[in-house]
């Protein structure tokens, strides 16, 4: 049997790339490079349209490895179900890391400094001044402690805030300092003034940011999503928002595009990017260099970095 690799960039501009496999260049178009059933390591096609990327996957009778080109694997795990045991599911870490905490941080500042009122202003020639708040002396508190959420605190610490606090799924200790479990959410949100979300899209963490969530958060604090749009329930995040009580800087949302008539582009005190966390120009050499470690140790056998699950063993 052939053993092809689809790979959603072009094959002949990856450079190091290692003998042996066929490699098959497919962006999400109608038709496919070659039979589906040969391919034994399959790259998702990145920012597609919900469905593209999967669409071939109940036809890759032979695949081995799932890899996407995003931090997230929540948009491919459903479609799991159709592949036989054994097949690993890796995702893009060490891929967005640079693009994400960069825009969490121009979130940050633009939505405390302002920003969006300047531009307005500019528009129609009006000369707004005023006093603002500042990073510096803010609580900060990062839910979702992986590799983005330390590239954001690594950002962070430059612009002097009083406190980072750092939350994941279980305990631990990092370098920087302790990690707390998600359990202790309750006790860590009334002392932060801004709150960011990094963590990924999992049945415990749908709807995480809920009405309960909210309220917890102290009067005029920020909320920053560049996690998933579903995380946050968007119908207490617009209550809180109309209230005026905190505001909000979202690069992703629920739903997703946002349809033009929806009340969150129109709510007061919220500014929205429409998914450019990670699409960048920092994107293609990560991902390039990312592909071809993974290719590598894919051909010469060895352990795969980047395992989220395997079908069969865990998840799906």
């Amino acid at each position: 049997m052939t053993a092809d690799v689809w790979l959603p960039l072009p094959p002949d501009e990856i450079e190091g790339l290692p003998e042996g496999p066929h490699y098959r260049f497919w962006d999400g178009g109608e038709e496919f490079p070659a039979d589906p059933a040969d391919c034994v390591f399959y790259v998702v096609p990145y920012m597609k349209p919900a469905g593209i990327g999967v669409r071939p996957l109940p036809l890759m009778r032979s695949v081995r490895v799932v890899q996407t080109l995003s931090a997230g694997t929540d948009h491919v795990e459903p479609a799991l179900r159709h592949l036989p045991p054994g097949v690993r599911l890796c995702n893009a870490r060490g891929v967005h890391e640079a693009s994400t905490a960069e825009l969490t941080l121009t979130l940050i500042l633009a939505s405390l400094r302002g920003i969006p009122d300047f531009v307005r202003a500019q528009d129609k020639g009006e000369w707004r001044g005023g006093f603002r708040p500042a990073l510096a002396d803010k609580n900060v508190l990062v839910v979702g402690y992986g590799s983005i959420g330390a590239a954001i605190e690594d950002r962070l610490v430059p612009f002097e805030p009083a406190r980072v606090a750092r939350v994941a799924r279980s305990a631990r200790t990092t370098e920087r300092g302790p990690v707390h479990p998600l359990t202790e959410l309750p006790s860590l949100l009334p002392e932060a003034d801004v709150v960011v979300l990094s963590t990924p899209l999992t049945e415990t963490t749908r709807h995480l940011v809920d009405a309960a969530f909210l309220a917890r958060m102290k009067d005029g604090a920020l909320l920053v999503n560049v996690a998933r749009g579903g995380v946050v329930d968007t119908k207490a995040l617009l209550s809180e928002l109309e209230s005026g009580r905190i505001t909000a800087a979202l690069d992703v949302t629920d739903p997703e595009p946002l349809p033009s008539e929806h009340p969150l582009w129109r709510a007061p005190g919220v500014l929205i990017s429409p998914h450019v966390g990670g699409p960048t120009s920092a994107f293609l050499p990560r991902a390039q260099r990312l592909l071809v470690d993974q290719l590598r140790r894919f051909v010469n056998q060895e352990e795969l970095g980047n395992v989220i699950l395997v079908t069969g063993a865990e998840g799906p």
